[in-house]
C-alpha cells in the first residue's frame, strides 16, 4: 500500500538526491520508459505545486511526453542502488526496456496513469502544465560550451523544461 506524503516535506531530501541523480518516468501506450536525471526544481508556479523536469530534445523521454504528458520523479529515501542510476542513465527506452533489464517494480500510481518505482519510493505525481524550449542565445558562453557543446553538424542538444504540476506524492508500500 502506498502512504500519501507532501512532497514539500521532503523538498530539501529530493534536492539533495537530484545531485546524484534521480528517476524520471514516462509512459506511452503499453510502454513505460525511465531515465536519470540531474537538473530539476520543485516549487510554486502560478500557485501551484510543481517539479520542473529538464529533458534533452533528442531523448527518447522527450518523445514519450509527447504522446502523454504525465510523468513521475522516483527518488531513493536512502543511498540509491548506483548501477540502476547509471544504467537508466547510459542507456535509451528506444532501444532497451529497462524496467525488465533491470528488474524494476513498477508501483500503480494514484493521480496519473504513469507508475512509480518501488525501488526508488518516494513518487511525485506530475501532469505538465507547460513546457519551454531553452534559449540558447540567452545563455552564457561558458555554460554553451560546458553544457550544449556543438555537435558535428553544429547543432546543440538543448533541454527543454517541463513544468509538471504535482498531482499526488506517495512512498510507495510493499
Amino acid at each position: 500500500m502506498n502512504q500519501t506524503v507532501n512532497a514539500f516535506d521532503y523538498a530539501g531530501h529530493i534536492c539533495k538526491a537530484l545531485k546524484k541523480g534521480v528517476l524520471l518516468t514516462t509512459a506511452s501506450g503499453d510502454k513505460v520508459n525511465t531515465m536519470t536525471i540531474g537538473w530539476g526544481t520543485i516549487g510554486i508556479e502560478w500557485n501551484r505545486p510543481v517539479f520542473i523536469a529538464y529533458v534533452r530534445e533528442s531523448r527518447y523521454t522527450r518523445q514519450m511526453l509527447r504522446e502523454n504528458p504525465e510523468f513521475t520523479v522516483n527518488i531513493p529515501l536512502e543511498e540509491a542502488e548506483s548501477s540502476i542510476l547509471a544504467f537508466c542513465g547510459r542507456n535509451s527506452g528506444r532501444d532497451t526496456d529497462k524496467i525488465a533489464h533491470l528488474g524494476l517494480t513498477l508501483v500503480p500510481s494514484e493521480h496519473v496513469c504513469v507508475p512509480g518505482i518501488r525501488e526508488l519510493p518516494l513518487t511525485i505525481e506530475c501532469r505538465v502544465v507547460y513546457q519551454k524550449e531553452q534559449d540558447l542565445n540567452a545563455l552564457p558562453e561558458a555554460v554553451l560550451e560546458r553544457f550544449y557543446p556543438a555537435g558535428e553538424d553544429g547543432a546543440r542538444d538543448y533541454h527543454i523544461a517541463f513544468y509538471g504540476e504535482i498531482v499526488g506524492a506517495y512512498i510507495a508500500g510493499e
